[in-house]
Parts: C-alpha cells; structure tokens; sequence
C-alpha cells in the first residue's frame, strides 16, 4: 500500500484554496518550483492529474476534487492528533485588529488555517480604518494590530512588507477614460484616498468622488458597476478587479508600509504563532 505524505497533501490543499502555486509557496515558506515538485509527486503517487490551467486560472480536475475531500480529512485529523498530544499546547484570546481592506482578502487565507492549527486560539478580529486602530484611546483594545502607514519610521513595531498603491477598476468597464474621474473611496483619513486624491491634485487630473464606502466589500460592488476606479494596494486587489496602467492621467501613487504591531506585554506564544501566519501571508 502506499502512503500519502501530509506534507505532499497540505501543499495540495493550499494550493487549491489559494489557487496558485506562488500563494501557496508564500503561506507555506517555500519557493514555487518546491510546490510545483511536490504536486508532480503527489499526482504520481495517486497516478492521476489533480489540477489543470482554465486560462489564467488554476481549478481542480474530477481526480483532484475528490482528493481533495479525503485531503481535508487526513489533514484536520493529524492536525487534531498533533494539538492533542503537544506538551505545550497554545490557548488564549487574540484580539486583532485589521484595516477592513485586508480583512477582505487576507483573514480568509489566515482564519480557517489559524483555526486549524491552533484550535484552542480565539481570534477576535475587528476591522477600522489605520487610522482609527492606531488612536490613542482605542489601540490599548488590541493585543495584535495590523495597519498601514505613510511614514514606516514612524509607524513602530515591525515592518512587514512595502506594498505598491494601484489603480483599480471593473474588468468589463472603461470609466478611467472619462475627463473627470469617478473615484469610489473611504472615508476621510484612509491612506489610499488621501494618495489617490493627492496625486491626481498634483497631475492637475479632473475628479471627483461618486461613492464613499467605508468597507472593501462596498468598494468592490461599486467597482463590479462600472461606477468609478479606487486606489488600492495591489496584495489586496480583489478578484474581478483589474490593475489599470500608470500614465500621466493615472499618475504613480507610490507604496505604503505594512506594520505588525504586538501590544502585549511580555511573551505571548498565541500572539507569536499568529504574528508568523501573517507575515507569511503577507510576504
């Protein structure tokens, strides 16, 4: 009989979650060709094709769907196996806060595999504005904060990554064309409108604001309409969104810096292991 490695089978799974090797690779620290190598010998070990191009996306074949099934389970029973017998096992309360962008398109990749690993964790996330997590009166409510900055000197804790700002719109609409452009932002003091509307300031470009929203969730409906463009960080662009091209009428808006900010006081090893998951996520 042969056996089917869990390390061979969790690339697998993230592999279909995320839909890609290179996401896969990133959450699970390791290059792409290591992924690419370990489906090939995943797919020879069942001796079947598990996954197939459809374009530009990556989708399950008949085999792999039923792999896939029997995957989840081998995974979140030697999952449970391994938490139960740890010595030390992880326990606690998390409260995490998120700028509402990232909660969007990073929490899911985090939350359920989080939750699996480490099921003794409660992760309580809330979603604000940078702006508002890192108020002096409400940033004492979070053990763990993610936020963006304009200035990575002075935003403290640990710098992630530096993320490109974008322009975003519907794939099937053209309204960045219009002489006076559309824009579908948040609220006042979100860095990604106040970049957006800055630089549009200094290329002496024509807009205006159709829509104030304050979560991605309302910004991407308004973007699927065809009502207007967004700035955006390009790790977060979601799914039906597509990336426009700089010119002199969408003018480069720059990069933001992405801070982890630990509020702990002294060793918290739940706070740690999700510190790591981010990150991961993220880079």
């Amino acid at each position: 009989m042969k056996n089917l490695p869990t390390d061979l089978l969790r690339a697998f799974v993230t592999v279909a979650e995320l839909k890609g090797f290179t996401q896969a690779g990133e959450l699970l620290g390791r290059s792409q060709p290591a992924i690419s190598l370990q489906i090939k010998r995943l797919e020879s070990l069942v001796d079947q094709t598990l996954l197939a191009r459809n374009g530009q996306s990556l989708e399950l074949t008949p085999a792999g769907q039923q792999l896939y099934k029997y995957a989840k389970q081998i995974l979140a029973l030697n999952d449970e196996a391994v938490a139960k017998f740890r010595k030390t096992a992880v326990t606690g309360t998390i409260k995490f806060g998120i700028p509402s962008e990232f909660a969007t398109t990073l929490m899911p990749k985090i939350v359920g595999r989080f939750a699996e690993a480490y099921p003794s964790v409660t992760l309580e996330v809330h979603s604000e504005l940078s702006k508002n997590l890192l108020n002096g009166a409400r940033r004492h409510n979070y053990d763990l904060m993610l936020v963006l900055s304009d200035d990575s000197r002075k935003a403290g804790g640990q710098l992630v990554k530096e993320d490109e700002l974008v322009w975003a719109a519907s794939a099937d609409h053209d309204v960045h064309s219009q002489s006076v452009l559309p824009l579908i932002v948040a609220p006042e003091g979100c860095i990604y409108r106040d970049r957006g509307i800055g630089r549009l300031q200094e290329s002496q470009r024509d807009w205006r604001v159709v829509y104030t929203i304050p979560d991605l969730t309302g910004i991407q409906a308004a973007i699927k309409a065809g009502l207007g463009v967004t700035p955006i960080a390009r790790s977060t662009v979601p799914e039906g969104m597509r990336v426009l091209k700089q010119s002199d009428r969408l003018p480069k808006l720059g990069t933001v810096g992405v801070h982890l900010i630990d509020q702990t006081n002294g060793p918290n090893e739940a706070v740690n292991r999700l510190i790591e998951f981010v990150r991961t996520a993220l880079q």
